[in-house]
């Protein structure tokens, strides 16, 4: 499952990274396409009104950044608010901390 806006967020960090000149061309393009065969395996969630109502609450709350509030509402309306013992796979420490506290089983990826 990944939300709607997923790629636009990955695309950016990506565009940020080349910037920085933290990741040469030549792995972007490999990241590139890898997000690419991701995207065709995955189940996307699309933007709902219940997904906003939720993400809306989770910047004060959880002090968590627009694109991070929509993650987790997302998963959220993937499993139908019921997040006890579902998965939710993470590289950020805030989003991590919210999706715990709200329930899910935090994976914490490393790579």
């Amino acid at each position: 499952m990944a939300w709607w806006g997923t790629t636009v967020e990955v695309h950016a960090t990506f565009a940020r990274l080349v910037r920085e000149d933290r990741v040469t061309t030549g792995k972007l393009e490999a990241a590139l396409a890898r997000l690419a065969a991701l995207r065709r395996s995955w189940r996307e969630v699309p933007p709902t009104e219940r997904i906003r109502e939720l993400a809306e609450s989770f910047p004060e709350k959880y002090d968590l950044h627009a694109g991070d509030a929509f993650q987790l509402a997302a998963a959220l309306e993937w499993c139908d608010e019921r997040p006890r013992n579902r998965p939710f796979v993470c590289f950020d420490r805030r989003l991590a901390k919210a999706a715990a506290e709200i329930g899910f089983t935090v994976i914490r990826e490393t790579g």
